[in-house]
């Protein structure tokens, strides 16, 4: 699968060539003001040189190598001592003090990293808080860092927000400090609405903590054991790909084909029984909402998503039998390869059928990250019939739902008025609150589950990846621009946001938005956006 570039590095190409016409006459002028130095420097050092040259200038033709080795050594030594020293005057603590009465010039109020160049406006976002203090704090470390903002300074900021009329007549809010696990804020916590797409966030804990970030899926090709029937054996990859390049590590149909080919050859085989195997997955493969662009039959064998175009993400036109339409490609690619194929049918290999060739998924953890970033609905819904798979549940819908919340209650987090449906949230019949999805959150964040972590990297970066890269441009919703990463949930008359954010003084918040009944759907965005926002430029003490 083919990952074209981000939006948000094309929109970042004005930003870069701003940054080019600041950087390049500073360089400029960097250079000439050094000049006159390195000419007295070279006053200095030459007749140093001079001195070293002839003192180890022996009586025959040649230098010797040990002779050479000293020279270059004294003279290296030489160098970088007067470089030293035109360069000083040094305060006691290592730093020029040209360099420190000029930064203390400049008077210049940033960041704790990103002051004086920052080019901070009232337009612009913000100078991020110091990503030292941010991971000490996520990681639950002590850092002397300022305290978590104060519950009712954050009801000061964010209870006008929520009165926006765009949200709808039924919105909930919770803030949490993601170190402690301490709520700072709670509006309507315990209240379930339907969460749409961040039913995402849910379904990427359930299967990280079920099967572990490094697990892998699998598709095969097997053979009969005293037949020419091959079997294409669906592993529930929903990275597989039958384009010439396979980005991001996906697995490739083309390889599996090129392998199986050679390995047929070597049993000097030239024509098979194609048939492909389905049985991995169980129930319905169609979603409720009916066949719709936004998601393909859920089944353990499909090649790009059973996309009828080369798009990667998104709505699409899609096949009408993803596992059939993938076995049909196989079977071309097979004969592109000099292997004769029949047409190929459904039927489940047997227990004692050899392996002939096979291709894996990336991890788990990229593959969570992915389905994060780009909101991507076909891979939630196989990744909770994986759930169900390594858990030992039913690999249906319903089933997929089941092991979802029986891994959350493991985990021991707060399901009181949760129901799940399916992994995506396309499901409208789906209830979360705010406290499941902050506390969600949260554990991803925690020391003690490293396997989750990826939930974290995976949520959307305000004006860069994924879903958000076209959000945060309005003036009231900059400041969130790189620090708030959060996953979005879309449906009519539902619009949702949750995720993390940095505030201020360097602390990470977890946070949850969830609204219904809006009918204004960009409007209700916006105000979400400048709800995180609110926190990130929020100290709130």
């Amino acid at each position: 699968m083919v990952v074209p570039e981000l939006r948000a590095w094309r929109a970042a190409r004005p930003l870069l060539a701003r940054v080019r016409q600041a950087v390049v006459p500073r360089l400029a002028r960097a250079a000439q003001a050094v000049r006159p130095r390195m000419a007295r420097l070279t006053a200095v050092v030459k007749p140093h040189v001079v001195r070293v040259a002839r003192a180890g200038r022996p009586r025959s033709r040649g230098l010797t190598t040990p002779q050479l080795t000293a020279v270059a050594a004294t003279v290296g030594l030489a160098l970088a001592a007067a470089a030293a020293t035109a360069a000083g005057p040094w305060d006691s603590a290592g730093q020029r003090t040209a360099e420190r009465d000029r930064a203390a010039a400049w008077g210049r109020e940033g960041g704790a990293d990103h002051g004086g160049e920052s080019r901070t406006t009232a337009e612009a976002p913000a100078p991020a808080p110091s990503a030292a203090s941010v991971l000490a704090d996520a990681l639950g470390a002590d850092t002397g860092t300022a305290s978590a903002p104060a519950g009712r300074a954050l009801a000061g900021v964010l209870d006008p927000l929520l009165r926006d009329a765009s949200l709808g007549p039924r919105h909930t809010a919770v803030v949490v400090d993601v170190a402690t696990r301490r709520r700072l804020y709670g509006k309507g916590a315990d209240d379930a609405l339907t969460p749409a797409s961040t039913t995402k966030i849910a379904t990427a804990v359930a299967v990280l903590s079920a099967a572990g970030p490094d697990h892998r899926f699998t598709t095969r090709t097997v053979l009969e054991p005293g037949t020419d029937r091959l079997v294409l054996v669906g592993g529930g990859d929903p990275t597989l790909t039958a384009r010439r390049k396979a980005g991001g590590g996906w697995a490739s149909l083309r390889t599996l084909a090129d392998e199986t080919a050679t390995a047929l050859k070597k049993r000097h085989l030239g024509s098979v029984t194609l048939s492909y195997d389905t049985s991995l997955f169980t129930g319905e493969a169609l979603h409720p909402i009916g066949v719709n662009p936004n998601l393909a039959l859920v089944t353990p064998l499909m090649a790009d998503e059973g996309r009828t175009d080369d798009s990667t993400s998104g709505p699409a036109g899609r096949v009408a039998d993803p596992a059939a339409d993938a076995a049909r490609r196989f079977a071309d690619l097979l004969q592109g390869h000099g292997i004769k194929t029949s047409a190929p049918g459904s039927a489940k290999a047997t227990p004692h059928a050899q392996t002939v060739a096979s291709v894996q998924s990336p991890p788990l953890s990229a593959v969570v990250e992915r389905m994060l970033t780009t909101s991507d609905n076909d891979m939630a819904e196989v990744l909770a019939r994986q759930t169900a798979v390594v858990s030992g549940g039913r690999p249906s819908f319903d089933g997929g739902a089941a092991a979802i919340a029986a891994q959350l209650r493991k985990l021991g987090l707060p399901l009181t008025g949760a129901r799940f449906h399916d992994g995506s949230g396309l499901n409208r019949d789906d209830r979360l609150t705010a406290d499941l999805l902050t506390a969600l959150l949260a554990t991803a964040g925690s020391p003690s589950h490293p396997e989750l972590r990826t939930v974290l990297t995976g949520l959307p970066i305000a004006g860069f990846t994924g879903t958000l890269s076209d959000r945060y441009e309005d003036t009231a919703q900059r400041s969130g621009i790189g620090v708030v990463r959060a996953k979005t949930g879309s449906l009519t008359g539902v619009n949702t946001l949750a995720g993390t954010v940095v505030d201020t003084e360097g602390r990470l918040l977890a946070f949850a938005f969830l609204t219904d009944g809006s009918m204004d759907q960009p409007t209700a965005r916006a105000a979400l956006d400048g709800m995180a926002a609110a926190l990130a430029r929020c100290g709130c003490r």
